[in-house]
């Protein structure tokens, strides 16, 4: 077994002669012997074991059982403990996702710290096939069936091409202990599952089954690197600097809906939004996208799809007088004068006229909130900004980026579009307030 591991790490250039990696010890079978083939084939190792809390004693137990084999091996020794159940519930995640985040994270911190070349974790080719074929019970695209690599950015996995039976053969043979995960045997978890009930079924068709997928695990991997250099090369073909995607092009490509999800995707887009986005190429102009959790929106145009980086909201309350010029996120200038008989409202967008009587200073300026509204000029009744911003076509982006000139708790502006007709110039009014937005 230590000539096919030194064969694989060398095949795959996992690591170097002398390099410091950091080994996940679990206590059970797998992480153990990983950490006793590494030992043997002389890479310096440094012990890293994760108490996730979540069997009681028996966590604790293999805390301090991991701790006396590295004494005995006479490695340096890491443990953490984790809240993982309280992670779990603030990212609203599964508590085998919050595990593996908590996991890796802490792992990477202790690369960092003893500048190790890498961080070896003991999954195998039984862990590959299952997840191949969880992949498989969620629908997951090309990549989902490539299995597990054997290097992510500095994670390894040396055991790979080894079999599960062929590690507890192993430790069997060279009478090393090992700890036994009470959750490992219990099927409630899909992985398990498939662990102890469908690879086993599937075994009794081909009692090589884990190989075969193996195999065409290894072929699809041959695949996806056609696939994404096919895609890397459509989306030079049809998006342009400006981040723009042209949708004749795209309807010409051999299977654009795929191409756009793969375009979408590394903005934040999901299959399905993406579906959605594909479903309005033939419609009207000025739909948009948004995904929760992305930095980007779609805006459907004529001819292209517009990527458009969201804006992020400036929620500051600024304050203006009279007679001031203010550098703000928009830049105003403010000028009271006395009323003459023959003043002309300025009907330009980037100015506007108010009674100055009837404001209270200091105004201000703001971003738009929910529930805004104002008695746009000219009308008599409350309009709502949300229904203003439907009725002008506004898209997402540019109700960001609007602002509000405020007269104590009214709108008076908003600015560079409409003023409130309850502040306006009248036959009566005095003074003026003229307030110049340079856009």
């Amino acid at each position: 077994m230590l000539c096919k591991i030194r064969t694989y790490i060398e095949k795959h250039n996992l690591l170097r002669t002398g390099d410091t990696v950091i080994v996940g010890l679990s206590g059970g079978a797998d992480s153990m012997a990983l950490l006793h083939v590494l030992v043997r084939l002389n890479y310096p190792c440094i012990v890293a074991h994760c108490n996730f809390r979540l069997r009681g004693d028996e966590s604790d137990r293999d805390e301090f059982f991991t701790r006396q084999i590295t004494d005995t091996l006479r490695l340096p020794y890491y443990s953490k403990d984790f809240d993982t159940a309280g992670y779990a519930a603030q990212q609203h995640i599964s508590i085998e996702m919050a595990a593996r985040e908590l996991r890796y994270k802490w792992f990477e911190e202790l690369r960092h710290l003893h500048k190790a070349k890498a961080i070896a974790v003991a999954h195998h080719q039984d862990d590959s096939a299952e997840t191949i074929l969880l992949n498989l019970i969620r629908g997951t695209g090309i990549r989902g069936l490539t299995g597990i690599r054997p290097k992510r950015d500095f994670i390894i996995r040396p055991f790979l091409e080894t079999t599960r039976q062929e590690i507890v053969d192993w430790l069997n043979s060279q009478r090393i202990a090992c700890r036994i995960d009470s959750s490992n045997l219990s099927d409630k978890y899909t992985r398990n599952f498939i662990r102890l009930h469908i690879l086993p079924m599937m075994e009794t068709f081909n009692p090589s089954v884990k190989q075969a997928i193996a195999r065409t695990a290894d072929h699809l991997s041959e695949v996806e690197t056609i696939y994404l250099d096919f895609i890397e090369k459509e989306r030079q073909r049809l998006m342009d600097k400006q981040l723009r995607i042209s949708i004749p092009n795209l309807l010409q490509s051999v299977a654009p809906q795929t191409i756009l999800y793969e375009l979408l995707k590394p903005l934040g887009f999901t299959r399905l939004l993406s579906e959605s986005v594909y479903n309005s190429l033939s419609g009207e102009s000025g739909k948009i996208f948004y995904a929760h959790d992305s930095d980007y929106q779609i805006l459907k145009d004529r001819e292209f799809l517009l990527i458009i980086k969201k804006q992020s909201k400036d929620n500051t309350i600024y304050t203006i007088h009279a007679d001031d010029s203010i550098e703000t996120p928009i830049r105003l200038q403010t000028q009271k004068t006395e009323k003459v008989e023959d003043f002309q409202i300025n009907k330009s967008k980037t100015v506007a006229s108010f009674d100055f009587d009837k404001l209270t200073f200091p105004l201000t300026l703001r971003t738009w909130r929910k529930g805004d509204w104002f008695i746009p000029f000219g009308m008599k009744g409350r309009k709502k900004l949300s229904d203003y911003f439907s009725d002008q076509k506004f898209d997402c982006n540019r109700k960001e980026q609007i602002w509000l000139l405020c007269s104590d708790f009214d709108i008076i502006w908003i600015i560079g579009e409409r003023t409130d007709d309850r502040y306006k110039i009248k036959k009566s009014t005095k003074n003026i307030l003229s307030v110049h937005f340079f856009d």
